[in-house]
């Protein structure tokens, strides 16, 4: 239905009449003019080539500022796990002694090989993996949470249009009551008083107009800096608030449903496994680790005294030896049983472990929640549609044709109309309560498809 209406209010509405000031300057005769321009309402709703609410959704994900750089972050956890699966690098070790004003030298190479016992590596790199899950699961939560303010803003902006809409015809058709009254005035029928109270009104739903359009300036424009889009950058909405033919889950099934894949808590069980990863890495590197070493030592060294060689011949004493060692390093954990980390993450896992527990019943608070939100928010608006609305717009007729039968003052049908007024706008903004609480559903529940487009 609303969608018909604004499709109906972008033909019908008027737009480009003059300011009050011009008017009481020129005269009631040119209050209005004959011609009846385009509706305001055709820049920014198009019911064929406006943007959805969905696709609004698929804008703002894509070009999102915060979300690429969460995109990075991701990418560096991503590096973080291939770094934590890499083995330790082997050592080393070149040595070289040369003896002053002398000829004796050592030479020394020897190598070290890290063993990483006790699962140091599998502990690492799990912690890692958790951290990566973690920042994916963050990033998930924040996509819920930015879709879920697109969709309410998108649901604020297609209530001001609603209002501008309703403005817009509302003073059609007081224009019209006007030029009726005009050409009472010239035959005589009717005082020009009743004519000057008229233009009071036409002026009064003329400046509500200017504010609403004002009010659609502005929604526009924030929606346009959430989803990611420059302020100048043309932006046509297409779209209804009015879902209430759409079904919804139960309660229970939708509490299920958040408990099971709400991004934030997800996010909340991978750091308990974490903490619990990072216990587990703290107790490995608490235990016995080794290193295999190997060295080879060239010494050359002699006396300045001479001796007899094998075949009896006076040489220099110089000597050229060869050595290999093999051997391993043990880390003995005698004093440092890495107790203060193990004490620590021990620590950090208990109190991950209370705010999953809490992130739990905040999804459940949450859920219900939004549901008492809606079915309340629901009821209101099926109440304006049917008991109120309808009789609101009856109660306009017939005091309208009272006052050309002339059982009525011009005064009651300005009272009643404003009661219109504000029955219309009050229907609007139950539509728009409505709507938010279908939207918090979906945030609560992290379900994208609970509002049907």
């Amino acid at each position: 239905m609303i969608k018909k209406l604004l499709i109906i209010f972008s033909v019908l509405m008027l737009q480009g009449l003059p300011g009050p000031e011009t008017a009481w300057a020129q005269g009631t005769s040119a209050i209005l003019a004959n011609q009846k321009p385009e509706s305001s309402l055709s820049r920014y709703y198009d019911p064929k080539t406006g943007l959805s609410a969905d696709e609004a959704v698929a804008y703002a994900l894509a070009h999102s500022g915060e979300l690429a750089a969460v995109r990075h972050e991701i990418e560096a956890a991503r590096g973080l796990v291939q770094q934590a699966s890499l083995r330790a690098n082997p050592q080393l070790e070149i040595e070289r002694k040369e003896q002053i004003n002398g000829s004796d030298n050592d030479t020394m190479m020897g190598a070290m090989l890290p063993l990483e016992l006790g699962g140091r590596r599998s502990a690492r790199v799990r912690v890692a993996d958790r951290e990566l899950e973690m920042k994916e699961r963050f990033f998930e939560d924040r996509e819920r949470l930015l879709a879920a303010e697109v969709r309410a803003k998108f649901g604020d902006a297609l209530g001001e249009l609603l209002k501008l809409g309703f403005t817009e015809d509302l003073l059609l058709t007081t224009g019209e009551g006007y030029r009726l009254v005009a050409a009472r005035v010239t035959e005589g029928r009717t005082a020009p008083l009743e004519q000057n109270m008229v233009l009071v009104e036409v002026n009064r739903i003329r400046s509500m107009k200017e504010t609403n359009q004002g009010k659609v300036e502005v929604a526009m424009l924030e929606l346009r800096n959430l989803i990611g889009m420059r302020p100048e950058a043309p932006l046509q909405l297409r779209g209804d608030l009015d879902h209430s033919t759409d079904p919804l889950p139960s309660v229970g099934v939708s509490t299920e449903l958040a408990l099971r894949e709400r991004p934030d808590l997800r996010a909340a069980r991978a750091l308990e496994t974490s903490t619990e990863a990072r216990i587990a890495q703290a107790r490995s590197e608490g235990r016995i680790d080794a290193g295999l070493t190997a060295k080879y030592e060239l010494m050359n060294f002699g006396f300045p005294q001479r001796g007899f060689n094998s075949r009896g011949q006076l040489v220099p004493i110089q000597g050229r030896f060869h050595s290999l060692a093999v051997g391993v390093t043990l880390d003995l954990p005698v004093r440092n049983r890495n107790q203060g980390a193990i004490a620590a993450a021990v620590a950090q896992s208990a109190a991950a472990t209370q705010r999953r527990e809490f992130a739990e019943l905040t999804v459940r608070r949450e859920v219900a929640s939004a549901f008492a939100r809606y079915q309340s928010a629901a009821r209101a608006a099926e109440i304006y549609r049917v008991g109120v609305q309808g009789q609101a717009n009856a109660n306009l007729d017939v005091v309208r044709q009272t006052y050309e039968l002339g059982s009525k003052t011009l005064l009651d049908v300005i009272a009643e109309q404003r009661r219109f007024i504000e029955v219309q706008t009050g229907y609007i903004e139950a539509l728009v309560n409505t709507y938010q609480a279908r939207v918090e559903i979906e945030r609560a529940t992290a379900s994208p498809n609970l509002i049907k487009r």
